[in-house]
């Protein structure tokens, strides 16, 4: 062990000559420099936040998935359709996409990036396909008054510009659709939900390395060996005892091996630890900052410390009410005035909230309520509770 590799220090000759410091592989330098943060550009959202942020990505899962669990319905005026050819595109858009698949890309679009594009293809002036379009690959081309005029799609160096002609003959349908969330500081562009927790997604990121370089190097805790013998420790000396820790005492295999010192050898621990800084509450409020700038209560997301709310259904029922469905209605009306007017009657999509399971309990209070109503008739009643006469 140690102490027959530093047994030649107690007769090691004082060198001649002054030798430049060898120690620095030993030692942990900790300066307090600049914070480094991520890029805000779509690419690093994505990369950062959905894919390597479990958080993010469990977020922005959970509300696209549930804003594409919602049935739309087709209302022409205060009728409700039951067939109707945009039915039919919105339930099968193209050959390789599925209507859910269709409102989960759109919405998680806005999430991950604030803007989302589709794109229509019309046959003989009748529309045929609907295809959702990468973000980071379409460009606004402003027109003379501001308002956009085409779009630029760039793939593998190529650009192909899409001008916004309407592809249907007396009618404003114009080939792509660009539904943005609100942005205060741009005219063309939305504000990405995860741009407001790009801070919060760095510091959990960061703190999750931390975590894991830790555990990597679980045996070396960040600290100094001081030599106090006479003289200096040769050459040969100092290789074998760097290879003795690297190989003895660094790594998660060698986690809790005490550590022998002989021969003048003094063990100094340096500040800043890891229990001192307490990264494992910083990482559970980084989270609490992103569930909560996507939209999800942090107790769905299972983070501990967050009592919002007094049980999960209540926590669920805030989830649908105030980040599923404004996305659904949302896109729900963009896709209406964008595609309505192809057929020339007033369309309107809308979310049947009847089909929502997760409202479900609201919807039997809600009947509850209007049902012991005695002052109110029959054709009230179901006014009340969202049905025509």
């Amino acid at each position: 062990m140690l102490s027959s590799l530093l047994a030649p220090l107690r007769r090691a000759p004082k060198p001649q000559e002054v030798k430049a410091s060898r120690t620095a592989a030993l030692v942990a330098l900790l300066g307090g420099g600049h914070a480094r943060w991520s890029g805000r550009d779509f690419a690093s959202l994505s990369r950062e936040g959905y894919a390597r942020n479990a958080i993010a990505y469990r977020a922005v899962r959970m509300i696209g998935e549930a804003a594409a669990s919602v049935p739309l319905v087709l209302m022409e005026g205060a009728r409700e359709l039951d067939e109707h050819p945009l039915l039919s595109l919105l339930a099968r858009p193209n050959p390789r996409l599925t209507g859910t698949s269709l409102i989960e890309a759109v919405v998680s679009y806005l999430l991950v990036a604030g803007n989302a594009y589709v794109e229509a293809v019309a046959v003989d002036g009748r529309l045929r396909e609907l295809h959702v379009l990468r973000p980071d690959r379409m460009r606004v081309v402003p027109g003379p008054d501001g308002w956009p005029e085409a779009y630029d799609y760039t793939l593998a160096g190529r650009t192909q510009r899409i001008c916004q002609a309407s592809l249907v003959e007396a009618a404003d349908v114009p080939p792509i659709l660009h539904l943005t969330a609100f942005n205060p500081l741009d005219d063309h562009y939305g504000f990405a939900p995860l741009e407001a927790a790009a801070q919060a997604l760095d510091l959990h990121n960061s703190a999750s390395a931390w975590n894991k370089a830790l555990i990597d190097n679980a045996a070396r805790p960040s600290g100094a060996l001081v030599y106090g013998g006479a003289g200096v420790l040769s050459d040969e000396q100092f290789e074998r005892l760097k290879g003795e820790l690297e190989t003895s005492f660094q790594g998660a295999t060698n986690a809790g091996r005490p550590l022998l010192l002989e021969g003048g050898l003094d063990w100094r621990p340096l500040s800043l630890s890891p229990k001192d800084m307490d990264f494992e509450a910083a990482r559970n409020s980084a989270a609490r900052e992103i569930a909560l700038a996507v939209g999800v209560p942090p107790l769905l997301l299972g983070i501990p410390g967050d009592s919002t709310y007094s049980n999960y259904a209540e926590a669920n029922r805030a989830l649908w009410r105030q980040s599923v469905l404004p996305l659904v209605k949302r896109v729900a009306e963009g896709l209406s005035c964008w595609l309505g007017p192809a057929y020339g009657a007033d369309l309107r999509l809308v979310p049947d909230l009847d089909q929502v399971e997760a409202l479900s309990g609201e919807r039997t209070e809600l009947w509850a309520r209007v049902g012991a109503a005695d002052f109110l008739s029959e054709e009230e009643k179901r006014a009340a509770v969202g049905y025509g006469a």
